[in-house]
């Protein structure tokens, strides 16, 4: 028995079993026309945003919770912008600009003029590297030590985000499963990789596993919790107990957050596996299934067969939350299950070649790059920004729509996520800047796209570092998106 809408499924007994995620159709509809007056907008956003949007003009888009059912359209049309970022000709690579040459030029110098005095500020730090991008017709309008390599802080969720779903689809879901031996006797708690696993499904996953065990007349089991699906150190090189990421595991619930209600930075467990195992344990006995034995983590025994799976919201929807957010739980779990699409070990390093390897495949220039991590939290990582304006390219390209996750992700300037309280009403940025924030002690990065006032769509990556105020070099930041939007 399966809820397709909440993404339940129900084995009543079955000789085999694997772990596999479930799929969704899912659409995130990016109108050109609707990008022309005020960018791509995400249905999922806030009201305020939506209301906003909706009086310049209607458009589509998926909601977090429940991912509309249709086929992704076309993102802007940006020919040329492959081959402007190194990848193989092709017709519609080279198809001939929209804009001509000459209006080109004229707005990179108007790029140059308004953006080198920002760049000068001295709030920016010792070292700033910028790339402005046209999305329409793939020239760089503007360069600034654009392909030196920086650490880029949580920006690096792009290339996290473009990795991940070009390597597993929008549609993809991640399981959690339980299974029982042939007996029914010992059932084990097996974690898929999902973060982002909630008490009610918890819950949901307890009910559905005692019906299945009282219909086979058992009522006692022994209970073990499985994690092996991810290898390596589950601690981050940040260290333990850190409020910015929980220990990486295959199996946690509400991110391995101590209070599940709590958002953002909060207190972590330790232990995330164990207490999911724990939590699991008490709602069995709440439901008549006695738990004999001691608790402990241990494959499934020869035989068993899944009794209950929970499903992960699609990837589409875990990009975008990761995106928005800046969330560092799912941005790991985006890597490792990169990493285990590619046939990759699921760990910190595992993953890194994982998303190297993928990106590698979109024809992506990464010489120097090094994705030490998923979510930037890493300092050993480096991008460039002309990667970071060539992973938004790919977004944007007609020929790659599941990547489409990757803009209506972004936060929105003075709306979303990371952005909502950093731009002003007055600012003409407000509205018509969607960028990925990035933030490390010392380092602060933009990077996102950007709605000229007539109707150009700029792809933009501002990468900082000896910064010495973060609000001050926040400020700074969006001052620089804020003039490409007038």
């Amino acid at each position: 028995m399966c809820d397709r809408e909440r993404g339940w499924c129900e084995v009543p007994e079955v000789r085999t079993w694997q772990l596999a995620a479930g799929s969704a159709v899912v659409g995130l509809a990016l109108a050109a026309g609707a990008v022309a007056a005020a960018g791509p907008w995400d249905s999922g956003q806030r009201k305020a945003e939506r209301e906003w949007a909706a009086a310049q003009e209607p458009v589509g888009g998926a909601h977090h919770d429940r991912p509309a059912a249709k086929r992704p359209a076309p993102a802007p049309s940006a020919p040329g912008v492959l081959v402007a970022l190194g990848a193989p000709r092709t017709a519609a690579a080279t198809a001939p600009a929209v804009v001509p040459a000459d209006v080109d030029k004229e707005l990179a110098g108007r790029i140059a003029d308004e953006l080198e005095p920002l760049l000068g500020d001295g709030a920016l730090g010792t070292v700033r590297t910028a790339s402005v991008v046209d999305l329409a017709t793939g020239r760089e309008l503007y360069g600034r030590g654009a392909v030196d390599l920086m650490t880029p802080a949580s920006t690096i969720k792009i290339a996290t985000s473009v990795a991940a779903l070009s390597a597993l689809g929008p549609d993809h879901r991640i399981p959690t499963t339980v299974v029982a031996s042939k007996d029914a006797r010992t059932v084990t708690l097996v974690g898929g990789g999902d973060p982002t696993l909630e008490e009610a499904d918890l819950r949901a996953l307890a009910e559905r596993t005692a019906r299945a065990l009282r219909d086979r007349g058992v009522t006692a089991v022994r209970l073990a919790y499985d994690t092996s699906l991810y290898k390596g150190p589950a601690h981050h090189p940040i260290g333990a107990g850190n409020p910015n990421l929980a220990p990486v595991t295959a199996l946690m619930v509400a991110e391995g957050r101590v209070d599940p209600k709590s958002t953002g930075y909060a207190a972590r467990s330790l232990d995330p596996a164990g207490d999911a195992a724990r939590a699991f344990e008490r709602l069995l006995g709440d439901r008549g299934i006695k738990v004999s034995g001691a608790l402990a983590a241990g494959r499934p025994a020869a035989g068993s067969a899944p009794v209950a799976t929970a499903l992960s919201a699609p990837l589409s929807a875990l990009v975008e939350r990761t995106l928005t957010d800046s969330d560092n739980d799912i941005a790991e779990a985006l890597a490792r299950q990169t990493a285990i699409a590619n046939g990759e070990e699921a760990s910190f390093a595992g993953a890194g070649r994982a998303v190297t390897g993928q990106l590698k495949r979109l024809k992506l220039a990464l010489a120097g790059s090094r994705f030490a991590d998923g979510s930037g939290l890493d300092r050993a990582d480096r991008l460039s920004a002309r990667l970071l304006t060539a992973l938004l390219a790919r977004a944007a390209d007609p020929a790659h729509p599941g990547l489409r996750p990757v803009l209506t992700g972004l936060p929105v300037a003075g709306f979303s996520g990371t952005l909502e309280s950093r731009y002003t009403e007055t600012s003409p940025g407000t509205g018509v800047v969607r960028a990925k924030t990035g933030t490390l002690s010392g380092v602060n990065t933009l990077a996102g796209t950007v709605v000229t006032p007539d109707g150009r769509l700029l792809a933009f990556a501002f990468l900082t570092g000896n910064t010495q105020s973060k609000e001050a070099a926040q400020q700074a930041l969006d001052r620089l998106a804020a003039a490409l939007a007038s």
